[in-house]
């Protein structure tokens, strides 16, 4: 059975969800006192952290730097108001952090928890959670859908060096900044998309061969066409497998020497 690990103040909402989750998981109980937090996040080893951020202040800041030094691969889920989240906006903005608005029911609660725990145990069999050993190749991955983006940091943060983007103009910023290794580049993308990044690169002489891979959440003939005439390194379909991801990058790089 999986741990959880609740951390917030104990009131109605609290206990209710405790009770909801118990029901599924090992769940633990962690205060919303950075004291008496640090102890019990020594100890214990959840597969998932959840925080109520109902009354939590600047000095509830702490709270989430004990989580980030203690566990810090750890998903953590947080709970709260567009007002409670943006006073710890800098904390979530963490590619592990999943972030759910108030009011929010607890089989959204549940849902959120088992998809961060999956994804998690995914990565690991994929990866071993071993880091490889020598310099790792930078790889840039574009999409503005944020939960692909910390879906991708996950998958290859182990085996990589990973930096994310979510529009095609930040690309090209991202480009002259750090030149990467591979282009990992969403197809469906507003105002810039897919086809229009991929030009501007190829557009500029020192960014040209760089070899871009392309998600795509459309997988009919037509649209599969339509990106294989760009010529990329490759294509993926979404929903993300993370077997068939590292697979397509190490043929990449395999076929560079």
């Amino acid at each position: 059975m999986y741990n959880v690990l609740l951390i917030g103040k104990p009131n109605d909402i609290f206990k209710n969800v405790h009770d909801f989750l118990a029901e599924k998981f090992s769940v633990q109980f962690g205060s919303d006192n950075p004291e008496a937090l640090e102890g019990v996040l020594k100890i214990v080893e959840p597969d998932a952290i959840v925080i109520f951020l109902i009354d939590f202040n600047d000095k509830h800041k702490q709270v989430f730097r004990l989580v980030d030094s203690e566990h810090p691969t750890t998903p953590v889920i947080t709970i709260g108001t567009d007002d409670e989240h943006s006073r710890f906006e800098s904390f979530e903005e963490d590619l592990r952090y999943v972030n759910l608005v108030r009011p929010v029911n607890n089989s959204e609660i549940l849902d959120a928890v088992n998809r961060s725990i999956e994804f998690t145990e995914s990565i690991r069999a994929v990866t071993g959670n071993k880091k490889r050993p020598g310099d790792k190749r930078k790889v840039l991955v574009v999409d503005d859908d944020g939960t692909i983006l910390r879906s991708i940091k996950a998958i290859l943060e182990q085996k990589y060096d990973v930096s994310l983007v979510n529009s095609g103009l930040k690309a090209l910023t991202s480009l002259g900044k750090d030149r990467p290794d591979l282009i990992i580049l969403d197809y469906e993308m507003p105002k810039c998309d897919g086809r229009k990044t991929l030009e501007m690169i190829r557009g500029e002489e020192e960014f040209n061969n760089i070899p871009v891979i392309f998600l795509t959440g459309v997988s009919d003939p037509w649209h599969v066409r339509a990106v294989l005439e760009l010529k990329p390194a490759g294509y993926i379909l979404k929903p993300l497998n993370p077997q068939v991801l590292l697979d397509k990058i190490d043929e990449v790089f395999g076929k560079e020497g």
